[in-house]
């Protein structure tokens, strides 16, 4: 079995660039065990150098290229993220570290774990959410 090399100081910088922005926007918080942020975002600055993307490196993917050439569900943010404000990777999350889950449609897996997770801050983010919403 071989290793992949680490992440670029590049890709690195760029993610966390882009994870304190995305914070901002949605109004969503770093998980309080930095070592979750720290995983998913060498994870993201992985794929980065490997694919071109940040693809979400909490799901298995067959053929990472193909994934990425022919949607980009799996791209962070994901479609999840810009729909429901649910982040299954942890990498947003309310300041107690949970995934924020009151906009999941009911029988999602993220509500059968976590309950119902309240938004603090539902007037930003879920850029998407109009996809959900018009079906």
């Amino acid at each position: 079995m071989t290793t992949a090399p680490p992440p670029s100081d590049a890709a690195i910088a760029r993610i966390r660039s882009y994870v304190a922005k995305y914070r901002r926007k949605t109004g969503t918080s770093a998980h309080p065990n930095a070592a979750v942020t720290e995983s998913v975002v060498l994870g993201l600055a992985q794929n980065v150098d490997e694919v071109g993307r940040p693809l979400c490196p909490c799901n298995f993917y067959l053929d990472k290229q193909t994934d990425v050439e022919q949607s980009r569900r799996w791209v962070c943010a994901c479609d999840e993220m810009k729909q429901y404000k649910y982040c299954h990777c942890l990498l947003f999350v309310t300041p107690e570290g949970l995934p924020i889950t009151e906009h999941l449609p009911d029988g999602h897996e993220g509500r059968e774990i976590y309950g119902v997770v309240n938004d603090p801050a539902p007037d930003k983010g879920r850029e998407a959410r109009r996809h959900v919403e018009a079906a």
